[in-house]
């Protein structure tokens, strides 16, 4: 069972004179490294609430007026790679990124790569709830420059940002459902990051669809070591050529795809927990042996699992 922590922050718990130092430390703590600068009220208050499913983030909160800042300093200190799906509850922001601008009211979600510097600007008073993905997780999406872009709260990305607040909901009360329901979550917003990027979502090829499929079974079945072609192939209805037709389109044979998302578990599991051993790592991730887990670890990573969990 996937665990799920969650963690309160109110800019109550502090003296008046230190609300802002200390709501400042908590974003870059819950985000990624920012400047943050207040608005021009007098007081300040904030509090957000943040809790962390399988390695995704979800962070809730609601504050005054303030501005964020990311730069190319600030991105050369921490060089965290993450995608933040910014959705907006109350309130309005202003989202730079790349020379894109986007705008968000009550409803909208917008997308910002931490690997770019970017800016918001809250006016007024807002709520937002914001996503921190891995781009790991997210490995075929690519903005390509198009960040601060935002799918309004009347198009279909507001099916998205409604099944993601719900899901943030649920992970108050339960957890495991929420983990059950994680997948999904992810499935949705690779897809409406191509939204955001450009791709119409009328017009979702059938090749398109049966690649989601593929990803989806291979993430759901990633534990399993004899997870092959011929039970993907038979797991997602299609046959085997069609399966490498599709995965072709995106450069990545089957057995790298399983490769590479086994490692990214790997990764997160080093991480989470590292006084468990890698022989057990190595069979939750579906690895065959500690010693496959090793050679395709520093295949793909460049490292042992020893020295990456170190790092």
């Amino acid at each position: 069972m996937h665990a799920c922590s969650r963690t309160q922050w109110s800019s109550a718990d502090v003296e008046a004179s230190d609300a802002f130092a200390y709501w400042a430390d908590v974003v870059c703590d819950t985000f990624v490294g920012v400047a943050v600068r207040p608005g021009p009220d007098a007081g300040f208050e904030g509090r957000i609430e943040t809790s962390v499913l399988d390695g995704i983030g979800f962070a809730a909160l609601t504050t005054g007026p303030q501005q964020v800042a990311r730069t190319r300093r600030l991105i050369a200190r921490d060089r965290e790679d993450v995608l933040l799906a910014n959705i907006q509850l109350r309130g309005r922001a202003r989202l730079e990124q790349n020379g894109h601008v986007a705008v968000l009211t009550p409803g909208a979600m917008a997308f910002v790569e931490s690997a770019h510097p970017y800016a918001l600007d809250f006016a007024d008073g807002f709520s937002q709830l914001v996503v921190k993905v891995p781009r790991a997780r997210l490995p075929h999406r690519s903005l390509s420059g198009a960040t601060a872009v935002e799918l309004d709260a009347s198009g279909p990305g507001r099916v998205v940002a409604d099944f993601l607040v719900g899901l943030n909901r649920l992970q108050g009360h339960a957890p495991g459902e929420a983990a059950a329901l994680l997948p999904h979550a992810v499935d949705l917003l690779d897809t409406a990051l191509a939204w955001a990027a450009g791709a119409a979502p009328r017009q979702t090829s059938a090749a398109a669809l049966t690649r989601e499929r593929v990803h989806r079974f291979v993430r759901r079945h990633l534990t399993d070591p004899r997870l092959d072609a011929a039970a993907v192939a038979a797991g997602c209805g299609v046959s085997r050529r069609t399966m490498y037709r599709v995965l072709a389109q995106d450069g990545e044979s089957l057995t790298a795809l399983i490769r590479r998302l086994r490692v990214s578990q790997a990764q997160r599991l080093v991480l989470a927990h590292p006084e468990r051993p890698l022989a057990a790592v190595a069979r939750e991730c579906g690895f065959g042996s500690e010693a496959q887990l090793y050679r395709t670890f520093r295949a793909v990573t460049g490292m042992t699992p020893g020295v990456y969990r170190s790092r």
